[in-house]
């Protein structure tokens, strides 16, 4: 068996290992043959380290061989006359430490999990919202192709909003996560219309089409094959992708949300990996941005913007899962203008370090809470807070308050979106369905069922 060889299959190893967790574990859910939690953990441990020696190993044969790209293709599955994808994985010096990032932390969360979810009622359901959320994170991660990366970019925004409203007998999770949902959608949104438009441009969505010159160079070398305004719309597009998913401003306010879903999500998702995706489709694409300077302004405004927001909603915050999202963002915003400065390598690193940091800072959140209380029973009162001086320097007395219900309200994002963008929408959507009700009533002679409109009521609360 040549080189070529051991890396194909070695490379499938990586992609296969968590797609037959998932398998596994959701097939046994659905025949109504849950697993107990003890082989759920040896399943969930099997597929964790056998897709880390995978990626390890394939670290070691490119370092080994000199290679600084190896392809995984698996064929065409769709081949039309105007239309055509392929599925294919890549494997160079980008997504390599982010998918041997994913696998650690996802096993590091499985095995806390396992603890923290011990005989909760949802114990099997999460595990299997979790295997779809590592899935969709390897596809993400080794996409050679924009409809690739789009089916995996699909499975982390469903996984994580399925756990947003993991708690579904209340109705303050399942309407945090169809807030999720919906800027969930707007991003995807975005991205499908970024890869109809490169379709259009380039006659395919394979990455080797549009970024490298087609030569198969690594990244972060290489060049760009569209033109100015191609590269300025299908950037915008990708930049407005990333800003859903990682929650930059204007959609920061869906992050302090998410923290319904229970610790070990919030840890995995939105402290150290789901928020991050955003990044690192943008150094996917790093190629691109430099094609375009206003593109490239653009990146850094969002990015500072987003991380200067971030800090200053961040200091108001009344419980430590919020607080702990807003200073995840600050530093998703710092990295995100680090892309657009062109100082990709910083980025990575800082992408890498920082995932690992709010791993840790979420997990022992809890016990952290717990030895706060501990310490305040101990001495009978709260614990000081110290006060900014600088802050106070800076905002005049009578401004202070106006700044502080700002922060409170985390920018009033979250009403401009509802106010400007949501319920526009729904009205639209009202009206049309009011439109087919008159029309069928018309038709049929009859009345307005009773329990449409109890459908209808309780979907206006939710929303």
């Amino acid at each position: 068996m040549n080189y070529q060889d051991v890396s194909y299959w070695v490379g499938l190893s990586v992609v296969c290992a968590p797609v037959l967790l998932l398998f596994v574990l959701g097939g046994a859910t659905l025949l109504g043959h849950s697993l107990s939690e003890r082989a759920n953990g040896r399943c969930v441990q099997t597929a964790i380290v056998v897709g880390l020696l995978g990626s390890l190993t394939m670290l070691a044969l490119m370092l080994f061989s000199g290679d600084r790209r190896v392809p995984v293709e698996l064929g065409s599955w769709v081949a039309i006359p105007h239309y055509h994808f392929k599925v294919k994985f890549i494997f160079d010096r980008l997504n390599i430490p982010f998918v041997i990032l994913s696998f650690v932390l996802c096993g590091t969360i499985g095995a806390f999990a396992h603890k923290y979810m011990h005989r909760e009622q949802g114990f099997n359901r999460f595990f299997v919202f979790y295997a779809l959320f590592v899935v969709g994170m390897v596809v993400t991660s080794l996409a050679g192709t924009i409809e690739t990366l789009f089916a995996g970019w699909e499975m982390v925004g469903l996984s994580s909003t399925l756990l947003v409203a993991f708690y579904h007998e209340r109705k303050g999770p399942v309407r945090n996560g169809l807030r999720v949902w919906t800027v969930y959608r707007v991003s995807d949104a975005a991205l499908l219309l970024a890869a109809v438009a490169l379709h259009h441009m380039t006659g395919e969505g394979d990455f080797d089409a549009f970024l490298s010159g087609g030569t198969g160079a690594s990244w972060p070398v290489g060049t760009a094959l569209l033109n100015h305004d191609q590269a300025l719309l299908v950037g915008l597009l990708l930049l407005v992708a990333a800003a859903g998913k990682s929650a930059l401003v204007p959609f920061s306010g869906w992050l302090p949300r998410a923290m319904e879903g229970p610790t070990p999500s919030s840890a995995v998702f939105y402290g150290a990996l789901s928020v991050h995706l955003g990044a690192f489709l943008l150094l996917r694409v790093g190629s691109l941005l430099q094609q375009s300077i206003w593109l490239q302004i653009a990146v850094v405004l969002v990015g500072v913007v987003t991380a200067v927001f971030a800090a200053f909603a961040e200091r108001v915050q009344t419980d430590i899962k919020s607080a702990l999202s807003f200073a995840c963002l600050c530093q998703v915003g710092i990295i995100v203008a680090e892309i657009g400065l062109g100082f990709r390598y910083i980025a990575l690193i800082h992408l890498l370090g920082h995932g690992c940091l709010r791993t840790l800072q979420f997990v022992r959140a809890p016990t952290l809470l717990l030895d706060y209380h501990n310490i305040e029973n101990a001495i009978g009162d709260r614990m000081p807070h110290a006060e900014s001086g600088f802050w106070n320097r800076l905002i005049p007395l009578n401004m202070r308050s106006w700044f502080y219900r700002l922060a409170l309200e985390r920018g009033y994002l979250d009403a401009g979106l509802t106010d400007y963008i949501v319920q526009p929408v729904v009205r639209v959507f009202q009206k049309c369905d009011a439109m087919e009700r008159a029309w069928i009533r018309w038709l049929s002679g009859g009345r307005v069922n009773e329990m449409d409109r109890t459908e209808k009521a309780s979907l206006e609360e939710l929303l």
